[in-house]
């Protein structure tokens, strides 16, 4: 993948910005470790870091092209699956290719259809083009959002970039929040509101959404979305397109010039994946298939099963690499690394997130980028599918809030009373609730559980999703390591989200359309095991080590946290028995250790960025 930036200013030189742009592009090194390339042509400054994938020769960007005295320009991150089938196309139109990348078919596809090119695109990406006949910006980004844009927009210059670290470099952009800033990290995060950047001056460009930028202004628009309609196919048929979908996307997704692996957690969602890709590689030849797993030093030790986290992963993992004979590579992370990471995991998110669950990625990520610059992963088929606890529990289910973020009030009490009167963190989180349940397309007639149950993937699909292809981008490109995500397929989404709940259940099991999909792909123990999601640690000394940076940050009078927090309410929960308890109060990772390394988080990134609260 790449990082990219750039910014238009309507009435200023920027032939004189090349240390700025230079700056703002090197500041995602990390995101694209292989080239660099900034182009500055007034009004327009655009800024790309490249991590070689596609025709490594070639397709170096900004990218330029001329069709007739009109010249376009673009930068881009991503890929398209289905460039091949637009390029077929593109040649019958009279277009012409130098190189074999990507880059080239969608400048080339935009040029030929303007912006709603982006509705033939099939996979992840953010771009930006500079049209020089209409004197406009046009960028987008894919339907689901796996590949991340943010920009700002004050008086004539618009800033934008794969991440906020590049804008804030910008003058024009500040590290400032008010009040929907810090209630979307104290009461909403580590997810975030589509649309929201956090920071005061910059937004997201939602997924599915594409925006021109002109003298005229910005124009943001939705050009797809989620639809509802009745489904058709009965049980065999629809688990027989399921598995054409997933084969389809997976195949399209192995497509590289670079190794390739998967990641492998012994679960149903991974064990697919890395069997269909087993599968594909036998068939054309392309020799074993590398994956990866990660656990914690002597975890095994002090794993308790609960109802969040049934099973440990590493037996069935093994289970899989003798069943598949993948070439496998176990990578074990100390206590103090993953305690030490949590610094640069906020850095590379430039905001606090998933804590550990992140930190522990970047590390994963970091030691598969030494064998790897590719990775296949099973993120988004517990939202697609119906696999998290709160599909089947009905205290979630009616809990009449999101139901991954269950502990509003405990959350709202750890802020000082001013902040909490300031932001009113209840009432904001009750608001976005209430925004999001108003945006779902129900189907005509569709009354009861039925109904719920469209809610309840709509939510997933578009808000807790988000937050987890969010940390993946993150982390992944943090260490310049690129990830594709194939349950997020845009076809494959929209199919699943209208099947029937009772069919999705299939067996009486969670993501029961899947495993039925599945049969003969896995082994039949695989392909029925309990749910476990993603590894954390379990060891008390991680604990330990937090509480003990919570505890020092409340007896630092510098700390920037303290005029936020309730610094009583917080002692008493370190020194409370409560403390190590397994009950999440976001997703079903982070709970009693977490809370603790979440406000570590949020103390060093406040003091890393200098965040102005106002």
């Amino acid at each position: 993948m790449c990082g990219i930036t750039g910014f238009v200013q309507w009435n200023r030189d920027l032939t004189q910005e090349s240390e700025l742009l230079v700056r703002m592009t090197n500041s995602l090194s990390n995101r694209g470790p292989d080239a660099s390339g900034t182009w500055i042509s007034n009004p327009c400054a655009f800024g790309h870091r490249r991590l070689s994938v596609m025709d490594p020769e070639n397709g170096a960007q900004p990218m330029h092209a001329l069709q007739g005295d009109t010249s376009y320009t673009v930068v881009y991150n991503g890929e398209l699956y289905n460039a091949p089938e637009l390029k077929k196309e593109l040649l019958q139109r009279g277009h012409h290719f130098r190189t074999q990348c990507d880059t080239e078919v969608l400048l080339a596809s935009y040029i030929e259809w303007g912006p709603v090119c982006v509705e033939k695109f099939n996979g992840i990406f953010a771009f930006a083009i500079w049209d020089g006949g209409r004197e406009q910006v046009f960028m987008a980004r894919d339907r689901l959002g796996v590949k991340p844009l943010f920009y700002s927009n004050a008086q004539d210059t618009l800033v934008f970039g794969s991440e906020p670290k590049a804008l804030l470099l910008h003058p024009d952009v500040e590290a400032a929040v008010g009040p929907e800033g810090l209630a979307e990290v104290f009461i909403v995060g580590p997810a975030r509101t589509p649309g929201h950047g956090v920071y005061s001056s910059l937004h997201e460009l939602k997924p599915a959404h594409a925006m021109i930028y002109s003298r005229n202004g910005i124009k943001t628009y939705a050009y797809w979305k989620l639809e509802s309609v009745q489904h058709e196919h009965n049980l065999e048929e629809t688990a027989a397109e399921v598995r054409r979908l997933l084969q389809d996307t997976l195949e399209r997704q192995l497509a590289s010039d670079v190794p390739v692996c998967s990641l492998l957690s012994g679960g149903l969602d991974s064990s697919a994946l890395s069997a269909l890709a087993v599968d594909y590689y036998n068939r054309t030849g392309q020799g074993q298939v590398s994956t990866y797993s990660v656990d914690y030093v002597d975890n095994a030790k002090h794993f308790q099963a609960h109802s969040f986290q049934p099973g440990a992963d590493g037996p069935w993992i093994q289970r899989m690499v003798d069943e598949l004979k993948t070439d496998h590579r176990w990578i074990e992370i100390e206590n103090g690394e993953l305690v030490h990471a949590l610094t640069q995991a906020m850095l590379v998110r430039d905001l606090p997130g998933m804590a550990d669950v992140d930190s522990s990625l970047y590390l994963f990520c970091k030691e598969i980028k030494k064998g790897a610059t590719v990775a296949i992963s099973g993120e988004a088929a517990d939202e697609v599918f119906g696999g998290y606890p709160w599909f089947h529990r009905d205290e979630m289910l009616n809990s009449g809030t999101f139901p991954w973020s269950v502990a509003p009030d405990m959350r709202a009490g750890l802020l000082s009373p001013d902040i909490r009167e300031w932001i009113r963190p209840l009432d904001y989180l009750a608001d976005r609730y209430s925004d999001a349940v108003a945006e779902v397309p129900l189907l005509e007639g569709e009354t009861g559980k039925t109904a719920q149950m469209r809610v309840m993937s709509y939510l997933n699909i578009t808000r807790f999703m988000p937050t987890l292809l969010d940390r993946k981008d993150r982390m992944s490109m943090g260490a310049g390591l690129e990830v594709r995500v194939p349950y997020c397929d845009h076809r494959l989404i929209q199919y699943v989200f209208n099947i029937p709940w009772e069919m999705k259940i299939t067996g009486g099991r969670e993501k029961g359309i899947l495993r039925k999909a599945l049969e003969g792909v896995l082994p039949d123990d695989v392909l029925y095991r309990k749910k476990s999601p993603y590894p954390k640690t379990h060891n008390p000394q991680y604990l330990a080590a937090v509480k003990q940076q919570v505890l020092e940050i409340l007896d630092d009078p510098t700390s920037p946290i303290l005029p936020l927090i309730d610094k009583v309410q917080i002692r008493n929960l370190a020194s409370s028995p409560d403390a190590s308890s397994n009950l999440p109060w976001f997703g079903q990772l982070m709970s009693g250790p977490q809370l603790f390394a979440y406000l570590t988080q949020i103390n060093s990134w406040l003091k890393t960025y200098n965040v102005a609260i106002r």
